[in-house]
């Protein structure tokens, strides 16, 4: 599986774990804290392979602003299908400055897809 698609499947587990309960309000605080940490724990299935799979393409900086674009555009679609709520004018241009400042680091810092994997990265990810 590609980083991407493991980022986004997490990120969707992670914001059901931290904002699905908004329409549960009558739920004892206790078990919706119970439920979303087995939420989260899904979410941790997905985030730590793809974090590791994504170092060997990426910077740290790189993996944690795609992160933050997936977690954007997620939040999003979550907000306004599950939660029924619009997003409003200021939300949005603050979204698209957010994917203005990953494009920056993107286009001025790219790691070379050239240059090899890291041997540490790689040795762990085959459990060496």
């Amino acid at each position: 599986m590609s980083t991407v698609l493991l980022l986004t499947i997490s990120n969707i587990f992670m914001t059901f774990a931290w904002y699905g309960h908004l329409r549960f309000k009558e739920s004892p605080l206790w078990i919706v804290i119970l439920v979303s940490w087995g939420i989260a724990l899904a979410e941790y299935c997905f985030q730590v392979p793809a974090n590791r799979m994504g170092h060997q393409h990426f910077t740290a900086p790189q993996l944690k602003l795609l992160q933050e674009i997936i977690t954007l555009v997620v939040f999003a679609v979550f907000s306004v299908l599950y939660l029924k709520e619009q997003l409003r004018w200021n939300e949005a241009v603050g979204g698209v400055l957010i994917v203005v400042a990953v494009i920056v680091v993107f286009v001025l810092n790219p790691r070379s897809a050239e240059s090899p994997p890291d041997e540490v990265a790689v040795a762990q990810l085959h459990g060496e």
